[in-house]
């Protein structure tokens, strides 16, 4: 596949992957962001600032490079890119690993974010999809790279893929864009359970050996192994 094709491709999934978070209802209005790294270029592809979900479409996703520029004369390049561009740059650069990069204010796991509050690993689902809690970031101001930083520096050696950044919302990364989807809504579907349970009585606590070999179950065993080639 050429530089082109994979640039295309990463615009198709980009631009599809928005609707995901219209349907788990994780975004309202123009909020939130999808991004994903080009495979091998110093690129990733963002949504504009301030445009509707349904008018997101492959050519309208915005191609930048590492340090958050617009590339000039690429479609989409007329308009600014999303808000959070800064802070998805800051964290491409500094985790190689990252291949997407994911923003919401989904109702549940934000307000777990304003109480600057970690969500405990009280449920197998987050010791499978986590390792552990979803940690809470410091707070920072929108616009620039401050964001990035406070994801990179709390989820650097962390085993969650999500981070819930104080008084702001949910930032989470993946292997690609569709990883960094799937943290997002599993971020949302446990945050709300374990609110619900709270108001029930003090969720259980799971043991740390135990959160350890679930996590391990699901990341190396759970699911089908793709064919060798």
């Amino acid at each position: 596949m050429t530089t082109d094709e994979t640039i295309r491709a990463i615009r198709e999934q980009v631009a599809s992957l928005h609707a995901e978070l219209v349907r788990y209802g994780l975004v309202v209005w123009t909020g939130g962001n999808v991004s994903g790294r080009v495979p091998g270029e110093e690129l990733f592809v963002i949504k504009p600032s301030g445009v509707s979900y349904d008018e997101l479409a492959p050519d309208n996703m915005i191609l930048c490079d590492l340090d958050g520029r617009v590339v000039p004369g690429t479609p989409g390049s007329e308009r600014a890119p999303s808000s959070d561009t800064a802070a998805h740059a800051y964290v491409y650069r500094n985790m190689p690993e990252v291949g997407g990069v994911v923003h919401t204010h989904s109702t549940y796991a934000t307000a777990w974010a304003a109480r600057g509050e970690a969500i405990p690993c009280v449920l197998t689902a987050m010791a499978d999809e986590f390792g552990g809690e979803i940690p809470v970031g410091p707070f920072a101001i929108i616009g620039d790279d401050s964001i990035g930083r406070g994801i990179v520096a709390t989820l650097s050696g962390h085993r969650s893929r999500a981070v819930l950044m104080q008084n702001h919302g949910v930032f989470t990364i993946g292997k690609d864009a569709r990883d960094a989807v799937k943290a997002a809504v599993m971020a949302e579907d446990v945050a709300r359970t374990v609110h619900i349970s709270r108001q029930l009585g003090e969720p259980l606590p799971i043991a740390a050996d135990k959160i350890d070999a679930l996590f391990d179950r699901y990341q190396n065993v759970y699911g089908q192994k793709q064919a060798d080639k």
